[in-house]
Parts: structure tokens; C-alpha cells; sequence
């Protein structure tokens, strides 16, 4: 148990770092008029955020599966 929630703890800590690299670089590309490029910055963003979601209802699932036992 204490091993997952680790793993989840590094996977979400992984995630965010990488929706902070895409945030800046998205706004970079953004101030450049680069559309192009701020474009697939914002599908790559959305695709991060959508896995920390995941990442996040799989902890609450866990939880609540601790709950019932």
C-alpha cells in the first residue's frame, strides 16, 4: 500500500512538472504569434491535465475502497 501510494505520489509529482514545462511553453510560443505551435502546446496541455485527473480519481477510488473496508 505505502509502495502505490508512492508511485502515485511520484507519477502525479511527474505530471505536474510537465504541466508547468507546457504552461511556460505555451505562453512563450503566445507572446511569439507562433499559433501554430501554441496550438498543439494547448492539446498537449489538455492531454496532461486530463491523465492528473485520472491519476487523481484513481487516489479517491483507493481511498473510498479503504473506507468501505
Amino acid at each position: 500500500m505505502i509502495t502505490q501510494n508512492y508511485n502515485s505520489i511520484n507519477v502525479e509529482n511527474s505530471l505536474l512538472k510537465q504541466i508547468k514545462v507546457k504552461e511556460n511553453q505555451l505562453k512563450i510560443a503566445q507572446e511569439s504569434n507562433m499559433l501554430y505551435v501554441a496550438e498543439a502546446l494547448q492539446d498537449e496541455l489538455l492531454k496532461l491535465q486530463g491523465q492528473l485527473s485520472e491519476s487523481q480519481d484513481v487516489e479517491v477510488q483507493a481511498l473510498m475502497g479503504l473506507l468501505d473496508d
